[in-house]
């Protein structure tokens, strides 16, 4: 039997970005809609021997569904984003939160144990590049430093205020705590934030482990093709 991947698809004349719906935070790019597609059952394979810390790796197919599409105004090619899921406007339990929490947190620390396994983290061998947001960042410390620094900017948007801290593993679980102490958090409220979008509780955890894999897939790729690649963790499992 095939497994289902339920796919939210965000596009544009740019490009594809598509979300795994029922595997938080997964995600493919692509030029073409087919393109994009086609990388999915690597993704999933790589993900769940993730979040099983290589215990699982599923060889099973894999039907792709698509079950919501968003034409996008943002530079998708980049990975701009803006698209809630239709799920992510439902109520959330208890239980289900903080599994979605500790999945947070884990992604914050493997981002980390990847991070303090690069030899050299102010070196780069990417090109600079300009994006919607700016210069990409191109060292370890700069990968480590934008993907922390998006996270007050997370919280903020569904009412929670917090300073970062330093440390991504450190800052990630201090936000996570200052959103429990909201009363009512598990409503899953629905916030018209900035720059027009929307966003809940449910959202920002899944873009917290997105946003990791975009720039831990990107600071992996760049470590192994200047050091050993024994030398260089990899919490993730990327190929």
């Amino acid at each position: 039997m095939s497994k289902q991947i339920r796919v939210v698809m965000e596009y544009n004349k740019d490009g594809y970005l598509l979300y795994a719906e029922n595997y938080c935070g997964a995600f493919t790019r692509g030029k073409t809609k087919q393109e994009a597609v086609s990388k999915f059952p690597d993704e999933i394979r790589q993900y769940v021997k993730w979040i099983t810390d290589g215990k699982e790796d599923l060889e099973a197919d894999y039907e792709i569904i698509i079950v919501q599409e968003k034409e996008s105004q943002l530079q998708i090619c980049d990975a701009d984003s803006d698209v809630i899921f239709e799920t992510e406007k439902l109520p959330i339990g208890k239980e289900e939160f903080e599994n979605l929490k500790k999945l947070a947190i884990k992604s914050a620390r493997d981002f980390k144990e990847l991070y303090n396994s690069i030899p050299n983290k102010k070196f780069s061998t990417l090109e600079e590049r300009k994006t919607f947001y700016g210069t990409i960042p191109r060292t370890a410390d700069e990968m480590c430093e934008h993907t922390n620094n998006v996270t007050n900017y997370y919280v903020g948007e569904i009412g929670v205020k917090i300073d970062n801290i330093k440390d991504i593993f450190q800052n990630r679980v201090h936000a996570l705590e200052c959103i429990e102490k909201s009363s009512n958090y598990l409503e899953n409220m629905v916030f018209h934030g900035s720059y027009n979008e929307d966003w809940s509780l449910r959202k920002v955890l899944r873009r917290f482990v997105w946003h990791d894999r975009i720039h831990a897939k990107a600071m992996y790729r760049m470590a192994t093709k200047v050091w050993d690649k024994n030398m260089i963790k990899n919490p993730f499992y990327f190929d």
